[in-house]
């Protein structure tokens, strides 16, 4: 339905976004993840045909967005990541503002106004000032103005930023009813992988301008299927201990967080023993150990050597 090709950005000597390949299917939903800075915005600055690539092509429906822009923007609806709204307006005069962008006329806009606020849940504020909403309130109208002509396909660049984690799940949901209910194509980004892991069908991972995985979240998984995740919970930090893990050629990492050590190993290495041993050894006390399954979090750090936050 849509897809990017070898899609390039380059700032002056920052080269922002690097060769990206992206696709989307009619009626999935596709997370794009990655750190801040990593070159999400830009990349889908581009393929919503609003930034001009350095190099690369956008095709809707095997059409040349760059050369006709008009045929994805019609079915196109864009969340951008800072709020666009008016403050001065009422909720009903935004949407009405971007309808009329949009040259929708009464008595459908109207119509569609009030369904509109129904979706996002703000059909009691419509005439209220934006001014006096709560921030999440003003992210679930930014969703709503992009809503308005019935777009098929939905871009979301990173909606709940800053937010309070009950609007989050508001929209977290909304997004989830929005493709099971109108089949919309969406392509959400964020920083945050469990909003991801959640909502998304496939997922394409960014950093430093380039995507470094992508595939469903088993695949992407599956990129550390041959490892196994050791969380040994310490009583206090002991660097002696942890200079003993670091050590080890079998281990693949070790971290240190929050007087919890993660320990990445491959699956047929037993090590509970060698662990209590070296414990015993450097007088560092161990709380509890617990094996777990590679999260995309792992995987990204695996990846790039950096936290997801980071």
């Amino acid at each position: 339905m849509l897809e990017a090709v070898e899609l390039t950005k380059h700032f002056k000597q920052h080269k922002a976004v690097q060769a990206i390949n992206v696709y989307l299917k009619r009626g999935e939903i596709v997370g794009l993840l990655g750190p801040n800075g990593a070159g999400k915005s830009t990349a889908i600055g581009m393929i919503s045909s609003l930034i001009t690539p350095t190099t690369g092509e956008v095709y809707f429906q095997k059409k040349d967005v760059l050369k006709n822009p008009q045929v994805l923007r019609k079915k196109l609806g864009v969340v951008p990541q800072e709020i666009a709204l008016y403050d001065d307006l009422t909720a009903k005069e935004n949407l009405e503002f971007f309808g009329r962008i949009q040259k929708m006329k009464n008595p459908e806009l109207k119509e569609k106004i009030q369904e509109v606020l129904e979706q996002i849940g703000l059909q009691d504020q419509g005439k209220k000032l934006v001014k006096h909403f709560s921030g999440g309130m003003k992210r679930r109208l930014n969703i709503g103005a992009a809503l308005l002509h019935e777009p098929e396909i939905l871009i979301m660049d990173e909606p709940t930023v800053g937010i309070d984690p009950q609007s989050r799940n508001y929209i977290l949901e909304t997004v989830k009813r929005l493709n099971q209910e109108k089949q919309m194509t969406i392509l959400y980004t964020s920083h945050y992988m469990e909003e991801v892991e959640y909502l998304c069908d496939r997922i394409y991972i960014m950093d430093r301008g380039s995507i470094i995985a992508s595939g469903t979240k088993k695949e992407i998984k599956n990129i550390l299927s041959a490892d196994q995740m050791i969380q040994v919970k310490m009583e206090r930090e002991n660097e002696e201990f942890i200079q003993i893990l670091q050590s080890q050629p079998i281990i693949a990492r070790v971290e240190m967080k929050d007087h919890q050590v993660t320990i990445v190993v491959p699956k047929e290495v037993n090590l509970i023993a060698k662990l209590f041993k070296w414990a015993e050894e450097t007088k560092a006390n161990i709380l509890g150990v617990e094996i777990q399954s590679p999260t995309l979090e792992d995987v990204f750090l695996h990846l790039t050597g950096r936290a997801l936050r980071n």
